[in-house]
């Protein structure tokens, strides 16, 4: 063989063995993130599998089980012995995403998306649109869904505080409600304990339910009563409407009740709904108190559009045994923890001492329906960890950056930190399903809460063992521990305990 023979087939077989010797496990395509390693829990309720997670343009492009393969990506995060989790959505929660739209409080715990305009209360706006347009522009920390407030729909309708709305004013609400939906919310929202959702009646609310139903959307309801002796008839009254379309229970509670019996009552009862066919659901906060503004107290005739004034003039005596009773009905003054204005921090008891006057007699003068919010200790544990394990009741938090309850700090750390790591009342898969799939299936979300290809990559990597929740009565706003990485959008928004540019959206129900 001459020389010129031997070099080629010299280079020949230098091109063949460099070409065998490429790893045959190595994709040549370049990804945002690359997750190495880690134990999947995709959402569904399904034990973990472990895999390598790729991340390309905001959606989850490939789960690769071989981990053995490798990748070329911007990003690589090695999530060798943690959890990788869809992340987790927030069907209830409050806040103002044009005054602190970083919402980091969520993020920390994990919430990647989030739904405001509860309790029959949403943007006071007829074009709910153009305000979306705006938050959308904000650099959202998490995602925002939203739905329409039946208040609000009420004061911008000029229905306000009608009993008996003309046939001309629902007009104006149904056209209201209907634009919204047209604008992307997911339904409606009813907060009937409240002023002026207090004052609806069945054949208002029925053909709003009408319309939500016809558009695909749903009802998510602070129910008219959660009192014990009124659980029942508040669930019916839900319950008509959800012969149009699917009905949610929003912070299920039942306030007095206690042990495991009487939750199962309740559930016993959704149950039976639930076989006839009609969708209802429910969320819950691992809390023992709620939180709301303290009119919830006051009697309907001392609250608008009643005069206040004019009311503990004529009629104090009477408002004065009504929250005197009330009160004590509901574990006394010391169950009562103010939250905000010049009394926060201390419950009803303290205040009546330290003003030297009965507690009613606070209430009535210093406080009033309007005055302020508060802590109310009036829930059993026995309760609400029964109703936790029910399969159609997914978590929620309640909360909002700016509240004096920890729940809108510490509920999603709390279920993993207090209910799967320490009294096991749910097992990790079980738990991460009632935080991301099972919330993305009730409200109708189509793209996120499962790990799976061709899904919005919002994604958790965190060690189950290292989540706390800070938050406490005394100091709420206290951030939760432990996610080490948050992902939203396909983008790291919160590494350790650094948080980047919010990569949040509006997102629109389809």
């Amino acid at each position: 063989m001459n020389d010129k023979l031997l070099s080629l087939a010299l280079t020949i077989i230098l091109a063949f063995c460099l070409a065998c010797s490429k790893p045959e496990n190595t994709s040549t395509e370049q990804f945002d993130i690359f997750i190495k390693g880690a134990q999947v829990l995709d959402g569904t309720g399904a034990p973990p599998f472990y895999a390598n997670i790729l991340v390309k343009n905001g959606l989850i492009q490939k789960i690769e089980q071989d981990t053995s393969k490798q990748f070329q990506a911007d990003e690589l995060i090695n999530a060798k012995g943690k959890i990788l989790t869809p992340g987790f959505i927030d069907t209830h929660a409050h806040g103002n995403p044009l005054e602190t739209p970083d919402f980091r409080n969520f993020l920390a715990m994990g919430v990647t998306t989030i739904f405001l305009g509860q309790d029959g209360s949403s943007p006071s706006t007829a074009d709910i649109s153009e305000w979306m347009d705006k938050v959308d522009a904000s650099q959202l920390g998490p995602n925002i869904g939203m739905f329409v407030g039946h208040g609000t729909l009420r004061m911008l309708s000029g229905v306000k505080y009608q009993t008996t709305p003309k046939e001309n004013d629902l007009a104006k609400m149904d056209s209201l409600l209907q634009m919204a939906m047209d604008a992307g919310c997911f339904g409606l929202s009813t907060g009937l304990e409240y002023n002026p959702g207090y004052l609806a009646d069945s054949l208002e609310l029925l053909g709003l339910a009408k319309i939500v139903g016809e558009n695909g959307g749903m009802i998510m309801s602070h129910m008219r009563n959660e009192d014990d002796d009124a659980m029942e008839r508040s669930i019916d009254e839900l319950l008509l409407q959800g012969s149009y379309c699917p009905v949610h229970i929003s912070h299920i509670k039942v306030v007095y009740a206690k042990g495991e019996e009487r939750a199962n009552e309740i559930l016993e009862k959704l149950e039976i709904s639930r076989n006839e066919g009609k969708t209802i659901t429910a969320d819950i906060y691992p809390y023992e108190a709620s939180y709301t503004g303290i009119s919830i107290l006051f009697p309907d005739w001392a609250k608008a559009p009643a005069n206040y004034e004019e009311v503990v003039k004529n009629r104090r005596t009477e408002l004065e045994n009504y929250l005197r009773n009330r009160v004590n009905k509901r574990n006394g003054p010391e169950a009562t923890l103010i939250g905000s204005g010049p009394y926060s921090g201390k419950n009803l008891a303290e205040i009546a001492v330290m003003l030297k006057k009965p507690f009613e007699k606070v209430l009535v003068d210093d406080i009033g329906p309007s005055g302020t919010s508060a802590a109310y200790f009036v829930m059993d544990e026995t309760v609400m960890k029964t109703f936790l394990k029910a399969p159609f009741i997914n978590v929620c938090s309640d909360g909002s950056p700016n509240s004096s309850h920890p729940r809108g700090y510490g509920t999603f750390a709390k279920i993993i930190e207090n209910y799967v790591m320490k009294d096991r009342l749910l097992t990790l898969p079980e738990a991460i399903h009632k935080m991301t799939g099972m919330p993305a299936k009730t409200v109708g979300i189509t793209d996120r809460g499962l790990i799976k290809e061709g899904y919005k990559a919002d994604l958790l990597v965190f060690q189950p063992g290292e989540v706390k929740a800070k938050a406490t009565y005394e100091k709420a706003d206290q951030l939760a521990e432990g996610f080490d990485l948050v992902i939203v959008n396909g983008e790291i928004t919160k590494s350790g305990n650094k948080f980047s540019e919010g990569n949040g959206q509006i997102i629109k129900k389809k």
